[in-house]
């Protein structure tokens, strides 16, 4: 077990990781642990697939303060007011996804620095958004090509349609998060480029980082830090990467995790 003085930092996911999508909220123990670390002088980032637009929508930066917002899968990192790293998706890639998206018929999201827009909104997008209580964003026309610098995409389909467009995307990947949605991201930006933008900026190692998470596209940060949790709730792809499973989101799991390692 890592000594908490060697952990000066906490990287957390905020969907079904901090934020229970069942409660509709941040458990009241996730909450007094969060402000206990950084009574302790533990900083806290946010670590989201969201851009800054839609992580503030959620409301959570109303309840949490975090020393900072790992945004967009890692594309984006602010500190205070200021971007310190980001990391778009070559405008070409985005074109040729707005042609697939056209083609394929599903919705897509094109996710912006502080906004994002949608093209086309049917039951998958419906479905996969009121399953995480979010809104739309604003629908939009796409033109091609794309006249906005994009930071990720959001397909809303099946994983048959992934298969026909992914192949022809050389530069990105994709973390999928519903059965109707999946995240398509530049093929080398994760969370763990976001968390080492942090670090360098600190000038601290991923000894002294810890993270926590539940989904796809937290596996690369859970892998970087020193010290990793997942969720009792996550995938088991990502708790198998995790060196420590807690419980469950509405079981107290976050702030239990910390107390696991003895940092509150």
């Amino acid at each position: 077990m890592k000594t908490p003085e060697n952990i000066k930092i906490v990287f957390t996911d905020i969907d079904a990781t901090l934020f229970s999508h069942t409660m509709g909220r941040v458990p009241e123990s996730a909450l007094t642990a969060f402000k206990e670390l950084q009574r302790r002088g533990i900083k806290v980032f946010l670590s989201s697939g969201r851009n800054y637009y839609l992580i503030r929508k959620t409301g959570i930066l109303n309840i949490v303060h975090p020393d900072g917002l790992i945004m967009m899968n890692g594309a984006g990192v602010l500190i205070g007011d200021t971007l310190i790293y980001k990391y778009p998706i070559p405008r070409e890639t985005v074109d040729a996804m707005i042609k697939f998206s056209y083609r394929l018929k599903f919705g897509l999201t094109l996710i912006e620095e502080s906004e994002g827009h949608i093209n086309f909104i049917d039951d998958r997008v419906i479905d996969a958004h009121a399953k995480y209580g979010t809104r739309f964003p604003q629908p939009r026309k796409f033109p091609i090509p794309y006249d906005r610098t994009v930071y990720q995409m959001i397909a809303f389909c099946d994983a048959f349609d992934e298969s026909l467009f992914l192949p022809h995307l050389k530069e990105c990947k994709a973390a999928r998060w519903d059965e109707y949605a999946v995240d398509i991201m530049p093929k080398d930006s994760d969370k763990a480029k976001g968390i080492l933008a942090v670090l360098e900026y600190y000038g601290w190692g991923p000894q002294n980082a810890l993270s926590i998470g539940d989904g796809n596209n937290d596996i690369e940060m859970l892998l970087f830090t020193g010290t990793s949790i997942a969720m009792g709730n996550a995938r088991p792809e990502t708790k198998a990467v995790a060196d420590y499973v807690t419980d469950d989101i509405d079981n107290d799991g976050w702030a239990k995790a910390m107390q696991h390692f003895k940092l509150i």
